[in-house]
């Protein structure tokens, strides 16, 4: 029962939220990127510790760029943008958009470039991480 009410508070959270949430609790518990990789591989975990531990310090932080949107879904994209940028109104959001490509997010973790590129995605927008 306590699991499941956590569940059903996480699930109302918003994609940034959500994000923090991770970041949250990564600090909280001192949780690291090679340390997830290790953990989820299984038998070879030690093995895949050290090639884990050589990608992220390849590239750790993504800049996340809007680069066109679906003309038939730019309402829903606009939305996202508005909650996804802090102290943005719908009007600004709107600007943003349609001037694409432009950049909505820089040095962000992997994790939530990802889950960024993938909410967008999901409204038809082409969504770059570099």
């Amino acid at each position: 029962p306590k699991v499941a009410a956590i569940v059903d508070k996480v699930a109302e959270l918003t994609l940034l939220e959500t994000s923090q949430l991770v970041q949250a609790l990564k600090t909280k518990f001192n949780i690291t990127e090679a340390i997830q990789v290790a953990a989820g591989s299984g038998a070879p975990a030690a093995g895949a510790a050290a090639p884990a531990e050589e990608k992220a310090a390849e590239k750790t932080e993504f800049t996340v760029k809007l680069e066109k949107i679906d003309p038939a879904q730019k309402a829903k994209v606009i939305r996202e943008i508005k909650n996804l940028i802090p102290d943005m109104n719908l009007v600004a959001a709107k600007k943003f958009v349609e001037g694409a490509p432009k950049v909505i997010k820089e040095s962000v973790p992997k994790a939530e470039a990802e889950k960024i590129k993938k909410a967008l995605q999901a409204f038809g927008a082409t969504v770059v991480l570099e």
